[in-house]
């Protein structure tokens, strides 16, 4: 009688990435599963969030495609946003399609979503119309997801850049002061903030009150793609203590490649 096993989630991360790898499993321990899914990384290399070492991870993404295909993974997460956001306007639809076709060539075909895509797919399924950002990004950097977003209709009613340029030091930074920076943001007409538009920022753990405090949805890079991770997985969005957004109940599939 063979034992079936969990479902496997392929992750390629920027190398020095710590946080996507304990915010996503730590959101899927709370939905009380019976057999939760299990999570593989492969690493791409990137220490500071500039353009250069953003393009130079994008292009070894093919490398941890097929790295974690060879694991016969149940859908592939590119979870590193201004990689993405970095590489031209809609560069996430390119590249979950591409990633999607190495997989399937390395014999191991694989739904493919992407923390950028995510993003996007999750403030439209929202309806959202003006929208606020935080990043720990270099103003620059934060200027072009806002430029990434608004190509696809969303008005960027107001940023905070943290201005971090190394992606380690990102991580180590405290989610609780996300409460101070948001409470600078003139959020009069806002339909969304994005708490974390960085899947290295953590914030899940001040989602709710920030929910709680500002009375309209908040959300954040990861919890966009936990919300699509689950969709395709075909899992309710029954997780508590990380926003609205994963408390719908709601199953169903995500618009990945």
């Amino acid at each position: 009688m063979s034992v079936s096993t969990p479902q496997r989630v392929g992750l390629i991360v920027p190398s020095s990435n710590t946080t996507i790898e304990t915010e996503i499993p730590a959101m899927l321990s709370r939905a009380g599963l019976e057999r939760p899914p299990t999570f593989h990384s492969s690493r791409a290399v990137l220490h500071n969030v500039d353009a250069e070492s953003l393009e130079r991870m994008v292009a070894d993404s093919d490398r941890c495609a097929r790295e974690l295909s060879d694991a016969h993974v149940d859908v592939l997460v590119y979870a590193c946003l201004v990689a993405l956001m970095a590489s031209g306007k809609r560069a996430h639809e390119r590249v979950e399609e591409h990633l999607a076709r190495v997989a399937a060539e390395n014999g191991s075909p694989a739904p493919v979503l992407s923390s950028a895509g995510a993003l996007v797919r999750t403030l439209q399924g929202l309806g959202a119309e003006r929208i606020a950002i935080m990043t720990p990004y270099m103003p620059a950097l934060t200027d072009l997801v806002g430029a990434y977003l608004a190509d696809y209709g969303f008005e960027i009613a107001g940023a905070v850049s943290l201005s971090v340029p190394n992606n380690r030091d990102v991580a180590a930074l405290d989610p609780h002061g996300l409460l101070g920076h948001a409470r600078t943001l003139d959020l009069d007409g806002v339909d969304v903030l994005v708490a974390s538009a960085c899947v290295q920022m953590p914030s899940l753990a001040v989602l709710d009150d920030l929910e709680g405090e500002l009375d309209l949805p908040v959300i954040s890079a990861a919890t966009a793609t936990t919300a699509e991770l689950l969709d395709v997985l075909h899992l309710p969005r029954a997780i508590p203590g990380a926003g609205g957004l994963l408390m719908t109940g709601e199953s169903g599939t995500a618009n990945a490649a």
